[in-house]
């Protein structure tokens, strides 16, 4: 090894501790098309619609995205700063520990990565079941609708499709990060192309269009849910922005194969948030304005049984074309977009899941830190693919229990981005050394870290709001009880065994060749 052969990131990255073990042939556009392909915002947005017109209808997709958008980009901006000073795979756990100072080093290192790495399999879980959703759903129109005798898959084909979906998707994490390669830039250039063909298509179709006035100021209240308050239900509404806008930490944990890691991870994660919130925010407009009645759409009885989007887009071109063939053919470009969306969270997981057993935070850290001949932790791999089918059985027997443990990849993951930044603006507030990539002055990067800490607060709350009342024990948003769960095990571990031997990072400069080419 020569120093003077390494670029900065893999300089960087010996400065912190570690060798070079994974291989760093991405480049910035390749760093940001794995984080905006994990992000999906136009799936996403399919995805989570029936949220926000249950809960507000368009002003609180209209005007929530605007809200979200800017809270999130703050939460985003001080993760970009900090990985620019610290890029490594390890990601979040690594800057808690490094922000956290001595004391409390290894404590910050394990809250934070098990939140992580739990979220991260939670969102692959998620991310596949929701593919299955609309692949579900494809059937049912494609075979009649639910009107029309169409076919509905049952609960063991969906696992099984889940099951068939998350094998493949390990296998082609499995092949050499070159190939990603290709994979990554493929997938984003199918979500930008695709977003922007339908954002052209649905309103062109559209026979029948609303005005902005309807848009931006109608708000849709629906009474058997007995929620107190407009306010209520306009924030609950936010969520489904929010479910839209994660997973964006994948550009800091593919780091350590991405060249100029130092300056490229950074504007991974603020890129991708960046173009996820124009290209969102155009396709929720698309869609918003040509929302005739929203209760139709969430209308269980309706042709895609109560799917609003897919409902939506059958309808357009069933009363454009008398056949609804169109509609099916677009949610079937999500479908594609979703499933690279699952590949780049199984990705991240497997990256996430090598550098913390790299640090022995996990059993049989030995196994899942072990690279192949093409320098893929193929082990890390499929130890994600099986925990995120581990999830998905509870859907088996109550969706209650599955919507409980899938929450936590939205509020398990806000909670892992947050706590670096927390760490930042408190512990580290003078003490942060900024890479190339920073937010400027101290009091800008505090103030924008502190918006970013309240808002994760905020979300938090909002998640676990009840979304009906009464609540009983089919209508308790189980939220506060699975993270709640996460937060007791990941403490009473500490407390009980952890603390006695994880030490956080520690570095692997335990190669003589390594020490003399760094030194």
């Amino acid at each position: 090894m020569v120093v003077a052969a390494m670029d900065s990131g893999e300089k960087r990255l010996l400065d912190l501790g570690y060798k070079q073990e994974l291989r760093r042939t991405l480049s910035a556009v390749s760093n940001f098309a794995f984080s905006y392909a994990i992000i999906c915002v136009v799936s996403g947005i399919t995805v989570t619609f029936n949220i926000g017109l249950t809960n507000g209808g368009t002003i609180s997709l209209s005007w929530g995205w605007l809200i979200v958008g800017f809270f999130t980009l703050c939460v985003g901006a001080s993760m970009a700063e900090i990985c620019s000073a610290y890029p490594t795979s390890g990601g979040l756990y690594f800057w808690s520990a490094q922000l956290a100072g001595p004391k409390w080093k290894p404590f910050a290192a394990w809250i934070t990565g098990w939140f992580n790495v739990v979220g991260q399999w939670a969102t692959t879980c998620s991310a596949d079941f929701a593919l299955a959703q609309i692949l579900q759903i494809i059937v049912l129109l494609s075979t009649g609708g639910a009107n029309g005798g169409g076919y509905v898959l049952t609960r063991n084909q969906i696992v099984a499709i889940i099951a068939a979906l998350l094998v493949s998707q390990g296998l082609l994490n499995c092949l050499p990060i070159q190939i990603l390669d290709y994979l990554g830039l493929f997938a984003v250039a199918w979500n930008v192309i695709g977003a922007f063909v339908l954002i052209i298509i649905i309103p062109t179709v559209a026979t029948k269009r609303q005005t902005a006035s309807f848009v931006f100021t109608s708000f849709n209240v629906i009474p058997e849910l007995g929620l107190p308050s407009k306010p209520y239900v306009f924030l609950l509404g936010l969520l489904a922005s929010q479910f839209a806008l994660a997973g964006f930490d994948v550009s800091a944990h593919i780091t350590e194969e991405t060249k100029n890691a130092d300056k490229n991870g950074a504007y991974g994660i603020l890129g991708s948030i960046t173009i996820s919130l124009v290209v969102g925010y155009a396709y929720i407009l698309a869609l918003s304005f040509v929302v005739i009645d929203p209760a139709a759409l969430l209308d269980p009885g309706n042709d895609a049984g109560g799917y609003a989007v897919g409902q939506l887009f059958y309808q357009i071109f069933k009363d454009r074309y008398g056949s609804g063939t169109g509609g099916i053919l677009c949610l079937g470009v999500f479908a594609v977009a979703m499933y690279f969306a699952s590949v780049a969270c199984v990705l991240s997981n497997s990256r996430m899941v090598f550098a913390f057993s790299r640090d022995g935070a996990l059993p049989f850290s030995k196994l899942w830190h072990k690279v192949n001949r093409h320098d893929v932790p193929i082990y890390a791999v499929w130890l994600s693919v099986i925990i995120a089918f581990i999830m998905v059985l509870p859907s088996l027997g109550s969706l209650v229990a599955f919507q409980a443990a899938v929450s936590i990849a939205t509020v398990g993951s806000f909670i892992a981005y947050a706590l670096p930044t927390l760490f930042r603006v408190t512990v580290a507030r003078r003490s942060f050394v900024a890479g190339p990539v920073n937010l400027g002055p101290r009091w800008v990067s505090l103030s924008i870290g502190w918006m970013g800490v309240l808002w994760v607060g905020t979300i938090t709350v909002l998640f676990s709001l009840p979304v009906v009342y009464p609540v009983n024990d089919q209508t308790l948003n189980y939220t506060p009880v699975a993270v709640g769960g996460l937060f007791v095990l990941v403490v009473g571990s500490w407390v009980l065994y952890a603390h006695k031997w994880f030490k956080g990072p520690q570095g692997n400069l335990d190669d003589d060749n390594v020490k003399l080419a760094y030194a």
